[in-house]
């Protein structure tokens, strides 16, 4: 197996566990605070990663250029846009919708990745691309029982509109990350990426920290107050960030985020095992969907 693969896996499962814990920051913090902690305690962990990779593996690293620096925070405020516009397309009877239709960044990160960065992707992995996008946006709104006419009558609905902006930022932080990785002087290409992300969350966290301390600063102190949950969730937050970026070094981004794709099927699992829900038909679908789709990717890709 790939040493992609199994990053983006991990990439896949740290996301799907950060996202779960997250869950117990609803109430206590805005939306900008929730998203600032991802950063904030974020950080500190990227530099533990970073040092100890350094020190076991060893290596170096050619001073950052202001294109490497313009690059990380074109990763860094696309994603915090990208995130927004997410949160903002689970209006009323909007979750399945906006989540269904964000997914579709695999997709658009193929079609900028060719157009920007110059990849070029067999038939084969895109039909896979194309199965696996499937896949998810079945899982996101088969069970809301519509018709693949209602479905396509979705799509201008604000919430689709709002989940495919999201999206597209999504893969617009990812097409950012590669293209800084490539940017920074360097033999090693993780370490490269590791040092990308320790930037980019530093770069975060200074442009939407500033956002919360002029907006919102009753929210600053409540960063604070809750840091037993919030340095978890930026823990994992960072061992997430750090497959992913180390995914986007070693692979095409449209491959990665293909395989990252099995996320879904995670979430299916901790449904499954930990809340003890049972699955129904349309969940072995669409996990079969997803599934096939990457085992097409794997297979025309690599």
């Amino acid at each position: 197996m790939p040493l992609w693969v199994l990053i983006t896996v991990c990439a896949a499962l740290f996301q799907t566990w950060r996202t779960a814990l997250q869950q117990k920051l609803r109430g206590q913090l805005s939306l900008n605070g929730a998203a600032v902690v991802r950063y904030l305690y974020g950080v500190p962990v990227g530099l533990l990663i970073l040092g100890s990779y350094w020190i076991i593996f060893g290596g170096s690293l050619g001073p950052p250029s202001w294109w490497f620096l313009l690059l990380c925070a074109g990763a860094g405020i696309t994603q915090i846009w990208g995130t927004n516009l997410l949160i903002a397309s689970f209006g009323p009877r909007g979750f399945a919708v906006g989540t269904a239709y964000s997914k579709t960044e695999a997709v658009q990160a193929s079609i900028i990745a060719v157009v920007l960065l110059g990849e070029v992707l067999p038939a084969l992995a895109w039909a896979g691309i194309g199965v696996s996008v499937f896949g998810v946006m079945y899982l996101s709104l088969a069970g809301r029982g519509m018709t693949p006419r209602e479905i396509m009558l979705a799509t201008v609905q604000p919430a689709a509109l709002l989940g495919i902006s999201a999206g597209f930022f999504f893969a617009l932080t990812a097409i950012c990350v590669r293209a800084a990785v490539i940017e920074l002087p360097g033999g090693d290409v993780l370490l490269k990426a590791l040092f990308t992300l320790v930037v980019t969350n530093t770069l975060q966290t200074i442009m939407q920290g500033s956002w919360l301390l002029w907006r919102e600063p009753a929210q600053v102190m409540a960063v604070f107050r809750s840091w037993r949950t919030s340095a978890q969730v930026g823990a994992l937050s960072a061992a997430g960030s750090a497959c992913w970026f180390m995914g986007f070094a070693l692979a095409p981004v449209a491959l990665v985020r293909t395989v990252g794709q099995v996320e879904i099927l995670f979430t299916l699992a901790f449904g499954r095992f930990f809340l003890k829900e049972a699955l129904k038909p349309k969940d072995v679908l669409g996990a079969l969907l997803v599934v096939s789709g990457v085992v097409l990717v794997l297979m025309g890709g690599y």
